[in-house]
C-alpha cells in the first residue's frame, strides 16, 4: 500500500501562518502536520509515500518520501494537483489532504476497510463545529449515505429521507487496485472534455477531489463510506490551528 499526500495548496485562509510556509509544514506541538502523518503511516508499515508539492517547494526537506511537483499549482485546485501524481495512483492507495490530523485508531480503520473506492467519513461531525466561527458548519464537505453507499458529496447538504445519513468527508480516500484503475480511467475521460463547470467547480482546472467523486457516483460507480471513530481535525484557519494544538499534544 502507498500513500499520496496532497500538499500543493496555498493555505490562504491561515493568513500569516502560511505566507511563506506550506500548510502541511505548520508546527503542532513540536512536529509538523506532515511529520505526524508520516509517523503514523510508518507505524502501519506504509513506507511508499508521495507528497505533491507546489508553493514554497524548497521548504520540503522530509526524508524517506518522494516528491511530485504540481508545476501549475496556481491554476489548479485539489483534483488537478492530485493528478500531477496520476502515474502513482496504482494498486492500493490512500489519498490524504495535508491539512488533516488524525489518530492511529482512524488510520487502522482505514487500512482494514475492504473497499474499491472508500470515502473516509465521520457521522459525529457536527459537534466539531461548535465555536468554529472562522470555518462554519455550512462550509463542511458533506456526504449522504444510503444503503451503505455514498449517494452525494458536496458542501452543505442535508438528508431528505430517514434512511439517509449525513456525514462529513474527512479528507482521506482509499483505493484498491481496481479502484485506482477506475478513478484514473474516469479522470482521463473527463480530462479530454474539460467540462466547465464541473459539478460544484466553476472550471475543470479548479475542481476538487469531491467533484471527481461525484462524477463517479453519477457514472454509477460504487463509492463506499469508511465510517471512522477517533480524534481528527482539519486545519484551515488560525482558529483550527489553535484547536489542533489542544487535541494533538
Amino acid at each position: 500500500m502507498k500513500a499520496i499526500i496532497i500538499a500543493a495548496g496555498n493555505g490562504t485562509r491561515l493568513g500569516k501562518h502560511t505566507e511563506k510556509l506550506p500548510k502541511g509544514l505548520l508546527d503542532i506541538n513540536g512536529k509538523t502536520i506532515l511529520e505526524r502523518q508520516i509517523e503514523l503511516l510508518h507505524k502501519k508499515n506504509i513506507f511508499d509515500i508521495y507528497i505533491i508539492i507546489g508553493p514554497h517547494k524548497e521548504k520540503f526537506t522530509l526524508n524517506d518520501v518522494k516528491y511530485v511537483e504540481d508545476h501549475e499549482y496556481e491554476k489548479h485546485d485539489v483534483l488537478l494537483s492530485l493528478m500531477a501524481a496520476k502515474d502513482e495512483i496504482i494498486g492500493d492507495v490512500i489519498i490524504i489532504y495535508s491539512d488533516i490530523l488524525y489518530d492511529e485508531n482512524i488510520l487502522e480503520q482505514i487500512i482494514k476497510s475492504n473497499v474499491e473506492i472508500g470515502i473516509v467519513t465521520d457521522l459525529d461531525w457536527e459537534g466539531k463545529y461548535e465555536g468554529r466561527f472562522e470555518h462554519p458548519k455550512n462550509q463542511a464537505d458533506n456526504v449522504i449515505i444510503e444503503n451503505n453507499q455514498i449517494k452525494k458529496i458536496r458542501k452543505n447538504i442535508s438528508t431528505v429521507l430517514k434512511k439517509q445519513l449525513n456525514a462529513e468527508f474527512v479528507g482521506i480516500v482509499k483505493f484498491s487496485k481496481n479502484g485506482s484503475e477506475i478513478f484514473v480511467n474516469e479522470f482521463n475521460k473527463i480530462e479530454k472534455i474539460k467540462p466547465n463547470p464541473f459539478h460544484d467547480a466553476k472550471t475543470f482546472e479548479k475542481s476538487y477531489l469531491t467533484d471527481m467523486i461525484q462524477e463517479l457516483i453519477d457514472q454509477k460507480k460504487i463509492i463506499k463510506p469508511i465510517l471512522i471513530n477517533g480524534n481528527w481535525c482539519e486545519i484551515d484557519t488560525p482558529q483550527d490551528l489553535e484547536n489542533a494544538k489542544k487535541i494533538f499534544l
